[in-house]
Order: C-alpha cells, then sequence, then structure tokens
C-alpha cells in the first residue's frame, strides 16, 4: 500500500482551501493548512497560524509542517484575497498589498517547500487561479491582474522544476460559492439579484461549488496524473471556452 501523501495547503480554513483540506483527507493523506484564521470549529486540521506576506513566518511554517508530516509530497498555494474596481478605484497600497499575498505569497511558500519536495518522489505543486486570469471581467482589474501572474508563475515554475521531479499546474476556478463571493454579495444593492447574475454568466447556470474545485486539485496533485504539469485546469461551468446561444 502506497504512503499516504504529505501535503500543505495555504488558505486552508475557509472555501476552496477548506474544501481542498477535507478531500485530501477523506483520501487518505496527511495534511497541514497554513492560514492566518483557525479552521472553523478545529474540524481535526492541523492547522499552524501563517500570514504568506511574511517571509520568515512562511519559512517556519513550512518547516514546521515538514517535521511534523516527515516531508513534504504536495503543496497547494490557495491563499488568496479580493479586490473590486477598474484601474482607477485602488490606490498603490492595495496593489502591493494584493499582489503581495496572491503573487508573492505562492513565491514564498514555493521558496520555502522546494527543499522538501525535491525529496519526494511525488512531488507536485497546485496554484489556485482564477477565470480572471483568462476572461475580461468587469470590476476586478487588480485582482486579475495578481491571477494573470499566477498564471505565468505556474508556467515558469513547471519549466523551471521539471527535471527536478516536480510538476506543477493551476486551477482556474469560475464564479465559486465562497466565503468572499458571499460577502461581495452583501455589499450589492440587491444581493439576490446580484447572485442570479453571478450565476448567469456561467454557462452552466450556477456558481462553482468548492468542493469541485477541491476534486480538481486532487486530482493534479495525485501521482495518477504524473504525465500533467505546466496545464491550467478550468472549473467554471464553461465561462471560458463556451459560447452558448441565448435560450
Amino acid at each position: 500500500m502506497a504512503e499516504p501523501l504529505k501535503v500543505l495547503v495555504t488558505g486552508g480554513s475557509s472555501g476552496i482551501g477548506l474544501a481542498t483540506v477535507r478531500r485530501f483527507a477523506e483520501g487518505g493523506a496527511d495534511v497541514v493548512s497554513l492560514d492566518v484564521q483557525p479552521p472553523p470549529d478545529g474540524g481535526g486540521i492541523r492547522w499552524l497560524a501563517t500570514d504568506v506576506s511574511d517571509d520568515a513566518a512562511v519559512r517556519r511554517a513550512v518547516h514546521e509542517a515538514a517535521g511534523d508530516l516527515g516531508g513534504l509530497d504536495v503543496v497547494v498555494n490557495n491563499t488568496g484575497i479580493g479586490a473590486q474596481g477598474t484601474v482607477e478605484d485602488n490606490d498603490d497600497e492595495q496593489w502591493h498589498r494584493v499582489f503581495d499575498v496572491n503573487v508573492v505569497g505562492m513565491v514564498r511558500v514555493s521558496r520555502a517547500a522546494l527543499p522538501h519536495l525535491r525529496r519526494s518522489q511525488r512531488a507536485a505543486i497546485v496554484n489556485t487561479c482564477s477565470i480572471a486570469a483568462t476572461a475580461g471581467l468587469p470590476q476586478r482589474a487588480l485582482y486579475s491582474a495578481t491571477k494573470g501572474a499566477v498564471l505565468s508563475l505556474t508556467l515558469a515554475m513547471a519549466a523551471d522544476h521539471l527535471r527536478e521531479g516536480i510538476r506543477v499546474n493551476c486551477v482556474n476556478p469560475g464564479t465559486a460559492d465562497t466565503p468572499w463571493v458571499g460577502r461581495l454579495l452583501e455589499t450589492a444593492p440587491d444581493p439576490e439579484a446580484e447572485r442570479i447574475a453571478l450565476a448567469a454568466r456561467q454557462p452552466h447556470g450556477r456558481l462553482v461549488s468548492p468542493q469541485e474545485v477541491a476534486e480538481a486539485i486532487v486530482y493534479l496533485a495525485s501521482p495518477r496524473a504524473g504525465s500533467t504539469t505546466g496545464t491550467s485546469l478550468a472549473v467554471d461551468g464553461g465561462m471560458q471556452g463556451l459560447r452558448l446561444r441565448p435560450q
């Protein structure tokens, strides 16, 4: 019987990250989550309080997680924060902050994890990207720019580390039913109408579930996907690729 995968997930206390932690655990993996917030009700999840914008804290947490797990096979870079507006609406401080978390945060975690991943025979990194990297969405200039960077970073990392035996891929979720989207809906003048509009822009007519994204992440991380690297897997109900005629 194969030894359980040793998995590190950032942003594992809510939304896609929490669903991913749970899905790995259900499959028998040993998982540690890094997040600034604890998981809900503990949930049996091993958690280390970590801010991915703090390089020293990231290095300590990754070292501790690898020690706890006895190594690392998989890193899921999922931590991210949102932003709304056009290029006129976010000041320099916010641009720096969102890039620092969404892009440089992935760099910090991956950089700290690479020495451990190089010792694994099943090494994989999966980055959480977004439909915002490949489709123009209104009022998402800053967020889209960071996710475009994540997509390019994924390809570059895949090229850099393939010959070290480390696969690197990303998932591109559509609009997912996460706490962040829930907070956006709460600020809308008509939250229910906004939810209907967000669901309608995805061809399958609903928001993507965090569990559906988690399934894609677990697949890309699995040794069963051993020939898959440098790939972005859309989990978006057809939003990127389909152009259906109006009903």
